[in-house]
């Protein structure tokens, strides 16, 4: 029977055999396979809704939730003082500049090199303990990869080669290379603490960098998303949805924050401002004066007359261009939220559920009463030029790009179900159909996939011109559809926010998934859904805040499902009390981090003023998790077997070995 497997899988042992020609090298491969399998797992760091607080969010991937921290306490105990742990923290996280700080305070440089060189390679040398020689070296800076892998692998119990790693750390300071190494150290620690980063959505809005953090995630090591609903109110305008486009610059000019899009994607917004000074110049615009936080509460009183002109000259667009996509899709259901067709011009008052409410401002001069949704000539005009600078925008269109290839509806990683936000049920707990186009519905696993194909046919060029609209117009109906797994509520109270006093109207009510998610038995159905099995499987969320100020716990269904939205945007923090939460996956438990506010990079490298941060241990493993406990060891058991056949077909001689040199 084997022998039949084997000669009916010839051709791809064929193709294998070009990779490991002789029974040596396939030999070989097993061996260094099965070891991997036996070492610990490399430890996962989950982050969700950043919303461009690139600060906090860098800190965060430097310090490693608080893993290198933990790592400096593990290795040193009290054999430092803890002033001297977190200078080697600091330095570890932002060696450039504590390096410069040194210099200007430290009288014996020399002494000083010799001993946190030696700190650094015991931190480097722990941090890289759970990985095979070989990726380590991948790891390591070309100029100083020779010599990082000699103190690594050198154990100074030995009289010997501790003498023979003193003259390497010697020669190191004395040809003046320490600062260079320094770095070079601290970079790779920072580069083996995590194994793997995991971002549950929402990048975007409301910070001032989001922008930044796109490229910092241009560099990392290894990364994944699964996109949240302002994450995909970008990548629409990215793709030319109209409505996206205003709902990105609304939210900018809602938080007084317009580096992203100007500073950082060179979109041009002179048009918006010259149409709302000539639009809105004699229009208060009281309810669209921004929300002020951080260094936008030093923007002096013109700019910020202007942003409201601005703010209220696009969110009246915005209203016309959802309003639009709204009448080609009636398969949506939301022909009650095109609201300027409920106006009373005359009256100045809004029709809405059968009840009359007085708007807070009557002021529309760019709208006809016959025609509330129709663009004015110089709205279209402005439009146009706004969707060609989005489109224009190279930057934008590279993250967007890395959005794609790194992104995804949903994912599942070693037992643990990522999405951001929801998935639809209906009232009794069952999975709920949601019509994606006109006739076709679908629910649960299916759905997340069927809008994740949807979205990327936005972006292929060689997409139907239909589909293609279609799939562009969708983008909307995932920022704020009442069945999108992104939004999952009621509806979207802009326009009720903006123009009705009556807070009733402002209400907008969560969907199922977010009344139910306490219940075991409902967070079960999902993850055997998605094919996740096993008693430490888990959901892993973001999108809403987790309100810990009102005695909200983040850790939901008996410990199946983690909320780990805490807030990380300061427009939040006075709302949840906290500035975010994440969550670290180890060898031997689970971890939830909760942090406080981060003052600045400033501080910590000045002051040494880490994130403030509060670790609760979700689950505690009962033995060392493996690779071969993971989902890479799956993978890696299946190329072992793959292997012995290769193996079995050599030594059977259905394949011949060859001559490597020659391939």
């Amino acid at each position: 029977m084997k022998y039949k497997n084997i000669v009916k899988n010839l051709r791809y042992l064929e193709l294998l055999s070009h990779s490991f020609p002789t029974i040596a090298e396939a030999s070989t491969e097993i061996i260094n396979l099965q070891a991997i399998l036996n070492l610990p797992k490399g430890t996962e760091h989950f982050l969700a809704d950043i919303h461009g607080e690139y600060e906090a969010f860098q800190h965060i991937l430097k310090n490693a939730s608080g893993n290198i921290k933990r790592k400096v306490n593990e290795l040193f105990g009290n054999t430092l003082r803890d002033s001297e742990k977190k200078d080697l923290c600091t330095l570890i996280y932002y060696p450039e500049e504590k390096l410069e700080l040194v210099k200007l305070e430290e009288k014996d440089l020399k002494d000083w090199y010799h001993i946190t060189l030696h700190r650094l390679v015991a931190v480097c040398r722990e941090v890289s303990s759970k990985y095979t020689r070989s990726k380590v070296r991948k790891s390591l800076p070309k100029d100083f990869s020779y010599i990082i892998q000699e103190l690594l692998h050198e154990r100074t119990e030995d009289a010997d080669k501790a003498a023979y790693v003193n003259v390497i750390i010697d020669t190191i300071i004395t040809t003046g290379r320490a600062d260079d190494f320094i770095v070079a150290l601290a970079n790779v620690i920072q580069r083996l603490i995590i194994d793997q980063l995991h971002l549950l959505g929402d990048i975007y809005d409301r910070g001032p960098g989001a922008h930044i953090i796109m490229d910092t995630l241009v560099n990392y090591h290894r990364w994944d998303i699964q996109w949240g609903n302002h994450d995909m109110l970008w990548m629409g305008a990215c793709a030319g949805n109209k409505a996206c486009i205003c709902n990105v610059i609304r939210l900018s000019l809602r938080y007084a924050n317009l580096i992203t899009l100007e500073e950082g994607y060179g979109i041009n917004l002179v048009p918006l401002a010259t149409f709302a000074m000539e639009t809105y110049g004699d229009d208060p615009c009281l309810e669209f004066i921004p929300k002020l936080s951080g260094g936008a509460k030093d923007i002096d009183e013109k700019t910020h007359r202007l942003a409201a002109m601005m703010h209220k000259a696009i969110a009246i667009i915005q209203f016309k261009e959802e309003a639009a996509i709204i009448e080609r899709h009636p398969e949506w259901k939301m022909s009650d939220r095109a609201l300027f067709n409920n106006i009373d011009y005359k009256k100045g008052e809004i029709t809405i559920d059968g009840v009359a409410y007085p708007l807070k401002s009557n002021m529309f001069p760019t709208i006809d009463p016959k025609h509330p949704n129709k663009l004015t000539e110089e709205e279209e005009l402005l439009m146009n030029k706004l969707v060609h600078s989005f489109l224009i925008s190279e930057k934008l269109q590279k993250h967007i790009r890395l959005l794609l290839q790194h992104g995804s509806m949903y994912a599942v990683y070693n037992n643990n179900l990522l999405f951001h936000a929801s998935l639809p049920l209906n009232d009794d707990g069952s999975l709920k159909e949601v019509e994606v186009l006109p006739g076709q519905y679908y629910k649960g696993k299916e759905l997340m996939e069927t809008i994740e194909m949807l979205v990327r046919t936005a972006f292929q060029a060689d997409a139907d011109a239909e589909e293609k609209t279609n799939a562009t117009d969708y983008f909307l109906y995932l920022w704020c559809g009442p069945n999108s797994p992104l939004f999952d509520k009621s509806k979207m109270a802009t326009f009720e926010r903006y123009f009705i006093e009556d807070k009733k109207t402002h209400k907008e009510e969560k969907g199922n998934y977010f009344k139910l998610r306490e219940s075991e038995e409902i967070i079960d159905q999902i993850l055997a859904e998605f094919d996740v099995e096993g008693e430490n499987a888990h959901i892993i969320n973001g999108h809403v805040p987790v309100h810990v100020a009102n005695g909200e716990n983040p850790i939901k269904a008996n410990g199946k499902l983690m909320v780990i939205d805490g807030g990380f945007s300061q427009a939040y923090h006075k709302e949840t009390g906290i500035a975010g939460y994440t969550l670290v996956y180890h060898s031997r438990s689970f971890a939830l981090v909760q942090h406080e506010p981060f003052s600045s990079a400033q501080d910590a490298i000045e002051r040494g003023l880490d994130i403030k941060s509060t670790t609760q241990i979700v689950e505690t493993i009962s033995h060392r998790i493996l690779v071969a406990d993971t989902d890479k060891g799956k993978e890696l058991n299946k190329q072992i077997a793959d292997l012995k056949e290769l193996l079995y077909a050599y030594s059977h001689g259905l394949l011949k070995e060859k001559d490597s040199n020659k391939i």
